[in-house]
């Protein structure tokens, strides 16, 4: 399973994005329990939700930049 691509985040709107943050730390949240009670096996998981957590967050700072400074 290759990363999430960030085209994709960047069609959502502001909404889809701040819903797919919360959905993206509450699988990470259940990703570190599995861990704790020693039931996960796909441990690239964590990784690909922290690489996907940091591009949702990346655009949605891009877009809160715009909207304070829309001349650039």
């Amino acid at each position: 399973m290759p990363l999430p691509n960030v085209d994709e985040i960047r069609d959502l709107n502001d909404q889809e994005i701040e819903e797919q943050i919360v959905a993206t730390k509450k699988q990470l949240f259940e990703l570190r329990f599995q861990k704790g009670t020693r039931r996960l096996e796909k441990t690239h998981q964590f990784k690909h939700a922290r690489h996907r957590l940091a591009q949702l967050m990346t655009i949605e700072r891009e877009r809160q930049l715009q909207k304070a400074n829309p001349e650039g």
